[in-house]
């Protein structure tokens, strides 16, 4: 499954998933899937992380996660523009089913081949809201070279200042998104 950190659901949120923790919804019910091989820090219910070594250079990983066609490729979306400190990154889902959706991320900071950081308003899926004043949630990357390749930390945090009505749905379909998302950085990078 890919896209939109965790935003889908039935059959396709199975398929192909080795994550941490994976929230499904089938018919109205729930349910969660764990799988150890991503280490799954939940710390509070206001910043999710999810670590994990890749067998690839540090370049590469960084290529990965700061060219924005290669994050779309993994990510399931289309961006226009590049990543830049201070840019506004806007594009839509690639995902069948979500392909309405559109995202926006105002990129923080990069620190080449170390830290990258965005900000962006977390599960806002409804298109017939205007998410626009509402607060975001800061998503970090983090690299670190590592005996065999690469350590990668994602963290997102902020969710407190969501608004409530929203913030325990948005924090556990990220939770389980960036499960996914951290093995679909794995299996690109892993395509070289």
């Amino acid at each position: 499954m890919r896209g939109l950190s965790g935003r889908g659901g039935g059959r396709a949120a199975l398929e192909g998933s080795r994550s941490a923790t994976l929230g499904l919804r089938f018919g109205g019910r729930e349910g969660y899937i764990r799988n150890p091989e991503v280490a799954d820090h939940m710390t509070s219910t206001d910043r999710i992380e999810k670590d994990i070594v890749l067998r690839a250079p540090l370049a590469r990983v960084w290529r990965a996660l700061t060219d924005t066609k290669e994050f779309g490729a993994w990510f399931g979306v289309k961006l226009e523009g590049d990543f830049a400190a201070g840019a506004t990154i806007r594009g839509h889902i690639t995902s069948a089913g979500h392909d309405h959706l559109k995202i926006e991320m105002q990129i923080q900071k990069l620190e080449p081949e170390r830290y990258f950081s965005y900000r962006w308003h977390p599960y806002a899926v409804d298109p017939s809201v205007d998410y626009s004043s509402e607060p975001t949630t800061l998503v970090e990357f983090r690299l670190t070279e590592v005996e065999g390749g690469t350590r990668l930390t994602v963290t997102e945090s902020g969710f407190e200042h969501i608004p409530e009505a929203r913030r325990a749905e948005a924090f556990r379909m990220n939770e389980g998104g960036w499960a996914i998302q951290v093995k679909n950085v794995e299996a690109h990078v892993a395509r070289g």
